[in-house]
């Protein structure tokens, strides 16, 4: 069995489905036991439904809600349908507070208090701390177990207390130093500890340069809070710079993955928690609204085609040019798009540089305008032995990407201030933008100049 822990995913779920086509339940289960929960997790989302609820039976009951956690959201309430509430609370109980949060937080409302009146006291009101915050913030992120000291003890008081404890919270790499009424005053790092004398004082070597982060914070600035200073662990306070628990770097990674996969998805019009074995009429029901957003756009550009059709008739050398200008255009507003959206995610754009971005923008489309209007030209004119197409091809290139860099820029800003995220929606407006605009560039110069 040790050898599963060298195979790929694809090997895993083939030796997997052949134990199960064998009917070797029992192989499958010895199978399942030796895999992390959250390999255990990618198997059940890339299996169809009903291999997908025999691995389900088959899993250990003391690895479940580490599974459900790691399950996205479709997949997970696709299995907890069937589960009642002892069985939730039962699997979720060794949970750490900001898992327990996360999995809760995807419940129906009815559910949520059903399971938290089941819990006892302690887990209760710890869970309610995360649960008060938006899921989307550091206070949804963090775990409210901690270990604090007063900074007024010695390190060897701090050791013997460390050791009467049964084992320290996951990913702890340093003790949280506190006042008597809980406000953080600073970090006392395990190797600070381990490598000075029992007998000095926590005041006197405990770092207070590393501030607290804000519950009320959005999850993308925790994130790059962890990045831009190397965290492992960060306190979180509220208003009054009282501790409420704190955020480890296993949250922060599911963070950038989360946004990764929101973004790769959102491109595509998909939702980022969609079952990769969802139903067909489910998929397609989803997928339908963004076709037909795609379709109403494109007919919109049809229509402003056939505005212009005896200038078609009459040069047929222009019908088959003129895709190539929408189709520059969509890539170049693409580009911009992209880097614009990333700023943002970043924290690197705001008002006092975003006009910085759109001159450069303009300036680099322009640049590019006149470099690919001058080889379309050449081409055109050389093809249809016809200068007035060359000119007329080459001047709507120039239009339409600096109309391409200046809908890059602007789309997310305008979408933002709608509360519209410009992943999803920017690439069919940009798209529309880019085929109007290059249609009628192309069209409406051919029939002023030919």
């Amino acid at each position: 069995m040790s050898n599963l822990e060298h195979q790929s995913s694809e090997q895993r779920l083939d030796a997997l489905y052949e134990a199960i086509q064998t009917g070797s339940l029992s192989r499958v289960k010895r199978m399942l036991n030796a895999m992390h929960p959250a390999e255990i997790a990618d198997l059940i989302e890339a299996s169809p439904r009903g291999r997908r609820e025999l691995i389900w039976e088959m899993t250990e009951p003391d690895n479940e809600g580490e599974v459900l956690v790691e399950l996205s959201e479709d997949v997970r309430n696709n299995l907890i349908e069937e589960m009642d509430t002892g069985e939730i609370i039962s699997a979720i109980k060794d949970l750490d507070y900001d898992d327990m949060a996360d999995f809760l937080q995807s419940l129906p409302d009815a559910l949520i208090t059903q399971t938290l009146a089941g819990m006892d006291r302690q887990n209760r009101i710890r869970l309610e701390a995360v649960l008060a915050y938006d899921e989307d913030t550091a206070g949804g992120m963090m775990d409210t177990e901690t270990v604090t000291v007063r900074a007024d003890v010695s390190l060897d008081v701090v050791l013997r207390y460390l050791r009467r404890q049964e084992a320290l919270p996951s990913h702890t790499d340093n003790i949280i130093v506190v006042n008597r009424y809980d406000r953080y005053l600073g970090i006392l790092p395990l190797s600070t500890m381990l490598t000075n004398q029992p007998e000095a004082l926590v005041v006197d070597v405990m770092e207070t340069k590393q501030q607290p982060i804000k519950a009320d914070i959005a999850s993308q600035q925790v994130a790059r809070l962890f990045e831009d200073r190397n965290l492992i662990s960060a306190p979180v306070v509220d208003e009054n710079h009282k501790l409420l628990g704190r955020i480890t770097i296993d949250d922060v990674v599911d963070i950038i993955r989360e946004e990764a996969e929101h973004s790769v998805m959102s491109m595509a019009g998909l939702d980022d928690d969609e079952d990769l074995f969802a139903p067909v009429v489910i998929s397609a029901r989803r997928r339908a609204v963004w076709l037909g957003t795609n379709l109403m756009t494109a007919l919109i550009a049809a229509w402003v085609i056939s505005q212009f059709e005896a200038t078609l008739e009459s040069t047929v050398a222009l019908a088959i040019l003129m895709g190539v200008i929408p189709s520059m255009g969509g890539v170049a507003g693409t580009q911009t798009l992209t880097l614009v959206i990333r700023g943002f995610a970043l924290g690197q754009l705001g008002k006092s540089n975003m006009q910085s971005l759109l001159t450069k923008e303009i300036l680099v489309s322009l640049m590019n305008g006149i470099i690919w209007a001058l080889v379309i030209f050449a081409i055109a004119t050389f093809a249809f032995g016809n200068f007035g197409i060359g000119l007329v091809i080459g001047l709507a290139m120039i239009i339409n990407l600096l109309a391409a860099s200046s809908s890059g820029v602007f789309l997310p800003i305008i979408m933002r201030r709608f509360n519209i995220d410009p992943a999803l929606a920017g690439g069919v407006v940009l798209t529309t933008i880019t085929d109007i605009v290059g249609f009628a560039a192309v069209l409406g110069l051919a029939a002023l100049l030919l």
